[in-house]
């Protein structure tokens, strides 16, 4: 058994220190996670990527499909569940075991509750108590009923004597005997060859119990073999994690002050980001004031020279309209209409009153001659350039690198030692030499297991042969007697093929007599025994809950709870049942999972206590990072917006501009004019009148196109700087001061709160440091419950016994003796009908004959019995 504890051992490289230790290593891990509580939410860790554990390619495929045969498997099976349907007695079995654990006392089962579980236990077994009373009475009986019978026979009795009565309807009997007797021996053959198949199935699965065997040593070996190797890169892949952190803590600099400044950014970039917009801001102010300045020139000098041309415009259709055409009384009307609306004619904006906006846009100006963007933008460089700070504070901690390296190698060298410390190698080389000598051994049986199975072969073949006797003799009796035998010949005279086919008949009836009992004997013990090994084993360990028998608590022993733990490590207080590890290992688990070994050999109590080392912790301890060198905005950028506010741009007076803004430029529109006058001059007659007035509305749309058009665009542009002017200078003090204060307050985030942020980004960068171990911990629970020394092939082997014992062996067995049984019950009417018709076949030696009465005139016939005549006319 020392090979089986060193195999536990093996997958077990996490043990257990004293409680004392435990106490030390779980007060930092209960300070960690009290911490963790108090945080929003855990840091991101970088996953690692620890690749796939060498897995074990098994062999063997618990599998049987039993194919035609499993018709009559499964027949049995139906005859079996009718002799016995109740459940399996689980609570009866286990009470039984308990009671007589000590041993079975005869005087014990004197005691009432033995004798209540006595007649409980003949209460489940009262259908193989049934059939197997009736095969005793069988076997019992036989033998005493051939013995009377052959003693009636040879007293004439029991179809002993040699004479026949014959009968009207004695073709129908003969019939029906025959007919009777062919139908048995066809049943009786079946049986037979249910049997034989049986007995075949037996023999040609002993090569499948050594595949079985093969592949299931097979793969032992290769679970042996393969553990060693996955355990090694269980410890190899260490390196992985090791290598992370100290990739992390070459590159602090970015990763630290990359932590730092995310958490500063979220309030440093909003104040940057508005004083940069506030530099926009300043831009288009300029813009905007220069496209007023222009607007106003534009508007100033074109509304002069507008009104001047409207002016002669006006005066020369007021000269047109003085034509004496115009005192006609039909044309007068009209002239007079055209003469009211001439006052139209004129400029309705007046923009000569409006202030310039030239003082402000010099302050602007003057203001922009210092470059807030760049200015801005160098505050943004001067934060984004915290990693390079951390970088160069942080020194210390990458010229701590080889003292951390050593530290890691250390912790690596302690997980390889503790996985060296068991001599694992050497065990499963051990391991593996048992395994190939008791292959041998077994190997070595072979040739006595194919004699023992040829001999087994033998004796079936020739209990058979017992039962193929009496089908010989009653086949050939038919063929005898039906191929000899002659309707015109009386019994006396019947011929000798017919006489020998009754006589085999009768043969078959001796050997019928002489086998029936051994056959049933056989019979029945096959069937008390298999039956009940199908039932209370084959049954119970397909469906699992034999298992749950052994799994009982206190089942062994009133004082140990669990059998399993209790055998393979001497505490049976381990919640490690043998179902339970059963269906581990039939998912193929890790056998560390399965056995729960967890329980003894806690690899993550190993880890935390070798990994999460506080020398290492130490070493981020002297971390100190002063951000108080990053300037935001300089004092030149602060005046700048200063002056901005102080510019001047609040005192324009917008309304005035929106006021002639919103006026227009004429009082009427000059096209709708046109078209109004053009109409007038269709009412009048033609004539130089009329083509005066339409020459000053072409005149006029000339005006408009020229002169109106040109003034609208820029009043639109008036209109919209002047908007875009109001919308900056409303509250502009306030809204550079709101940027200043939120500068500041980045400003003293970073020169006073800096260190705070800069502890707890520390803490959350070592995290994730250990968060790396934690990975790697993880793994290796992981791995050792799912995919290190996957014990699929001890499921392999409960399966492998359950195909050979019971699959194999048990229902072949069952079958045999259900044939067989059919067989022997079959025979008894098959006696009956072989004595029935040997009397038709077999030569008689006396008859019935029929002779005149002289008692009588008429001819009356009373039959005699009479030797055959002497003479050749019989």
């Amino acid at each position: 058994m020392l090979w089986t504890r060193w195999l536990v051992l093996l997958l077990c490289w996490g043990a257990t220190g004293s409680e004392q230790q435990a106490d030390e290593r779980g007060a930092v891990p209960a300070e960690v996670r009290s911490d963790s509580r108090r945080e929003r939410s855990p840091p991101p860790v970088e996953p690692l990527d620890f690749g796939f554990v060498p897995a074990a390619v098994y062999n063997t495929h618990a599998y049987y499909e039993p194919g035609s045969i499993g018709i009559l498997f499964h027949m049995v099976h139906a005859f079996l569940y009718m002799v016995q349907p109740n459940l399996f007695p689980k609570d009866l079995i286990v009470k039984v075991i308990q009671q007589n654990m000590g041993g079975i006392k005869i005087e014990e089962w004197r005691k009432p509750e033995n004798v209540v579980l006595l007649l409980q236990w003949i209460q489940y077994e009262s259908g193989f108590l049934v059939c197997a009373t009736f095969g005793v009475v069988f076997v019992v009986l036989i033998p005493i009923i051939a013995m009377c019978f052959c003693m009636c026979r040879c007293c004439d009795n029991c179809g002993g004597e040699m004479h026949q009565r014959q009968r009207k309807n004695a073709d129908c009997h003969r019939g029906f005997y025959t007919a009777s007797l062919i139908a048995t021996t066809i049943f009786i053959i079946v049986g037979v060859l249910i049997a034989l198949a049986a007995n075949h199935n037996i023999s040609s699965q002993v090569k499948s119990t050594r595949r079985l065997i093969n592949t299931n040593m097979r793969d032992l070996k290769t679970f042996a073999n393969n553990t060693p190797a996955q355990v090694d890169y269980l410890t190899a892949q260490y390196t992985t994690a090791k290598n992370k952190v100290l990739s992390d803590l070459d590159n602090i600099g970015p990763l630290l002050g990359g932590r730092i400044h995310i958490q500063l950014e979220k309030s440093v970039i909003p104040s940057l980001d508005t004083a940069l917009r506030m530099a926009g801001a300043m831009r288009e102010t300029k813009e905007a004031l220069e496209n007023v300045s222009s607007s106003l020139e534009v508007l100033q000098d074109g509304v002069g020279k507008l009104q001047a041309s409207l002016s002669g415009e006006r005066a020369s259709l007021s000269n047109t309209l003085s034509d004496p055409a115009c005192t006609n009384g039909a044309v007068s009307h009209t002239c007079n209409t055209i003469r009211s609306t001439l006052s139209q004619l004129g400029i309705n904006a007046d923009f000569s009153k409006v202030p310039d906006v030239n003082h402000a846009l010099a302050n602007v100006n003057t203001v922009l001659k210092t470059d807030l963007s760049n200015i801005v933008q160098k505050g943004y460089a001067s934060f984004n350039d915290t990693p390079r700070l951390v970088k160069e504070q942080t020194k210390n901690i990458v010229a701590a690198l080889p003292r951390v390296k050593g530290m890691l190698d250390k912790i690596g060298a302690e997980i390889t030692g503790f996985s060296k410390m068991f001599p694992v190698e050497a065990s499963l080389a051990n391991f593996t030499i048992f395994l190939n000598e008791r292959h041998k051994a077994i190997e070595s049986y072979y040739p006595q297991i194919d004699q023992m199975d040829f001999y087994r072969w033998i004796a079936c073949v020739a209990v058979l042969c017992m039962v193929v006797l009496v089908l010989a003799f009653n086949i050939l009796g038919l063929l005898c007697g039906n191929c000899g035998y002659d309707k015109q010949a009386t019994p006396t005279t019947r011929g000798c093929l017919s006489n020998t086919g009754g006589n085999l008949l009768m043969a078959g009836v001796g050997f019928s007599f002489i086998f029936a009992w051994v056959l049933m004997a056989i019979v029945t013990t096959l069937f008390v025994v298999g039956g009940n090994v199908e039932k209370l084993i084959c049954e119970p360990l397909a469906n699992r809950q034999l298992f749950k028998i052994i799994d009982t608590p206190f089942l062994v022993h009133p004082e140990k709870r669990n059998f399993l733990p209790g055998m393979l490590f001497q505490n049976p207080n381990i919640d490690l049942t043998l179902g339970g590890m059963y269906r581990e290992c039939y998912d193929n688990n890790g056998l560390y999972h399965a056995l729960q070994l967890e329980t003894m050999f806690n690899i993550n109590s190993f880890l935390n206590r070798t990994v999460y080392n506080r020398d290492l912790a130490k070493v981020f301890d002297s971390v100190q990072v002063d951000l108080q060198g990053i300037t935001l905005l300089e004092q030149a950028g602060r005046d700048n917006l200063i002056n901005f506010a102080n510019s001047g741009i609040g005192q324009i007076d917008y309304q005035a501009y929106l006021t002639e803004v919103n006026k227009g430029v004429t009082l009427i529109d000059l096209l709708s004019f046109c078209s109004d006058l053009e109409a007038q001059a269709d009412q009048l007659p033609r004539g130089a009148l009329e083509n005066a007035l339409r020459g000053h509305a072409s005149s006029i749309r000339s005006i408009h196109r020229e002169q109106v058009v040109p003034l609208e665009q820029a009043m639109s542009t008036l209109h919209q700087s002047i908007k875009q002017l109001q919308k900056t200078s409303n509250d502009l003090p306030v809204k550079v001061t709101n940027v200043l204060s939120a500068i500041d307050a980045a400003e003293y985030l970073i020169t006073h709160n800096a260190s705070h942020v800069v502890k707890q980004e520390t803490k959350v960068y070592v995290q994730g440091l250990v968060g790396y171990f934690k990975q790697y911990t993880e793994w290796v629970r992981n791995s050792l419950s799912a995919e290190v020394a996957q014990c699929k092939p001890i499921s392999n082997i409960v399966d492998s016994m359950e195909i050979v014992g019971c699959s194999f062996i048990i229902d072949s067995v069952n079958t045999f003796w259900f044939g067989l049984g059919g067989c022997c019950i079959l025979l008894i009417p098959s006696i009956i009908f072989s004595v029935k018709l040997a009397k038709y076949y077999r030569r008689m030696d006396t008859e019935d004959v029929f002779e005149d009465s002289p008692y009588c005139d008429t001819l009356t016939r009373f039959p005699r019995a009479s030797a055959p005549p002497s003479y050749s006319v019989w």
